[in-house]
């Protein structure tokens, strides 16, 4: 029996119907269109913890996907495995007219995506890619003379001037910037390929198991958003949104936060903007990834001392502000961002051990992990990455502390055996590790002019 035509929308770093700038461009196609998500083995098999709460989040989406697209009469098509082999499967199993997918601008990503079109290429089947993660890409916010910005606040103008460069009438009749623009698939849903539920594997058929680790919510208070340049810098308050998870996996449109945060908080829309920023950073210079931005930096001699790496990772590093950071790390899979650049501080500057060590250890264990912000933030940390803070700011953690947690309600809330003698001493004086660093440093950037 011949097999009725479709389209296939793979669903990636879009885990979501609403707003999905690809999902709307497919059902305005021509063919019924059939969701898909792959559980990707290439990713999975490298995770070293089974209980890893991203891929627990993974599936709690995709279940309210699922829900939400039987109530159109469709369902969801979930794969485990390699994605070039799961297609050339799905290319037996299915007669497809075209594929639909969002950009991801990771170098695996990209490989990975090139391998599929190839593919897919060799079956006269177009594969269609959209922007949807981030609000402008690669090629987007460029210099005038075409070259990528390595440096934000210049970028950020740009970006700025791009955003409100194209404007449109809103529902509500005022100028909202074309970039900006909501993919309603209200419009097309009866687009959508029929079919009964589809079977749903369980997270232990994915070969995890239940984190027990909650989830912040997707909806944010508007109130919050509208004081964010009030309160983010403050650990011991819930002065940030926390939505860091629902960027990464898309289960929110960065459109649309960007459309609200545009008439509530500047300084939320700068921390759009870094997002967009270090995205075009990973694409433009893809070796970031794994090496530093500013080459000269990869002479800096880090030192090999994994008993004080694992004292950084346990929280058990003598300096209060930055064991409270680890030990929220490991239990909550979240960390305030202030503290975060603490702690990169802490272990780059103070203790001098490899960037690299403590960007890994981020991408296991943070619910928003990134690649691009993640290496970006790191690299500005160690002073090795584009627009990083210079080698010679070394953060003073117990500055830090009487700055942005006073009263010591963050430290405390982490830290409950602080000043007690059940405390660790501080595993490196800081006047010491700070002339250490200088030291380190200068040696290193010194021998570029020799």
């Amino acid at each position: 029996m011949l097999k009725p035509p479709c389209a296939i929308f793979w669903h990636r770093r879009d885990l979501r119907l609403h707003d999905n700038a690809g999902l709307y461009h497919a059902l305005r196609g021509s063919l019924p269109v059939l969701p898909l998500f792959i559980f990707d083995t290439d990713i999975l098999d490298d995770l070293p913890n089974r209980q890893d709460a991203r891929v627990e989040f993974i599936h709690l989406a995709l279940g309210n996907l699922r829900d939400v697209l039987a109530t159109h009469g469709s369902s969801l098509l979930i794969r485990i495995g390699k994605p070039l082999a799961i297609w050339q499967q799905l290319l037996t199993e299915f007669n497809i007219g075209a594929v639909y997918t969002n950009r991801d601008y990771e170098p695996y990503a990209q490989q990975r995506d090139s391998a599929v079109q190839t593919l897919l290429a060799s079956h006269q089947i177009p594969f269609h890619t959209h922007k949807d993660h981030v609000i402008f890409e690669q090629h987007e916010v460029l210099k005038d003379d075409g070259k990528p910005y390595t440096v934000f606040t210049p970028y950020s103008r740009k970006w700025r001037a791009k955003l409100e460069s194209q404007t449109e009438p809103s529902d509500t009749g005022e100028k909202q910037s074309a970039f900006l623009k909501s993919y309603p698939i209200e419009l097309c849903a009866n687009n959508l390929f029929q079919t009964a539920p589809l079977p749903y594997p369980t997270l232990s058929d994915i070969g995890f198991e239940p984190a027990g680790i909650p989830f912040p919510p997707a909806a944010v208070a508007r109130g919050l958003i509208r004081t964010y340049d009030q309160t983010r810098n403050f650990p011991a308050q819930a002065g940030t949104t926390r939505l860091g998870i629902h960027f990464r996996f898309g289960t929110i449109s960065i459109r649309e936060k960007a459309r609200n945060a545009l008439f509530l908080n500047d300084v939320f829309v700068s921390e759009l903007i870094w997002r967009d920023f270090y995205s075009q950073i990973l694409a433009h210079f893809p070796a970031v990834a794994t090496r530093a931005f500013k080459s000269a930096y990869e002479r800096v001699p880090w030192r090999d001392v994994p008993q004080e790496l694992e004292r950084w990772k346990a929280g058990m590093t003598g300096y209060p502000i930055v064991d409270a950071g680890m030990r929220e790390l490991a239990a909550t899979g979240f960390m305030h961002n202030r503290v975060r650049m603490i702690v990169a501080s802490f272990l780059t500057k103070h203790l001098l051990i490899d960037w690299r060590q403590g960007e890994a250890w981020f991408a296991e264990k943070l619910l928003d992990f990134d690649l691009a912000s993640n290496s970006g933030g790191w690299q500005w940390a160690a002073g090795c990455g584009t627009d990083a803070a210079p080698y010679f700011r070394i953060f003073n953690p117990a500055e830090q502390a009487k700055k942005f947690d006073p009263q010591q309600e963050y430290i405390r809330r982490w830290v409950p055996e602080f000043n007690t003698n059940r405390y660790p001493t501080p595993m490196v004086d800081h006047a010491f590790a700070r002339a250490r660093c200088l030291d380190a440093y200068k040696t290193a950037l010194g021998q570029e002019n020799n």
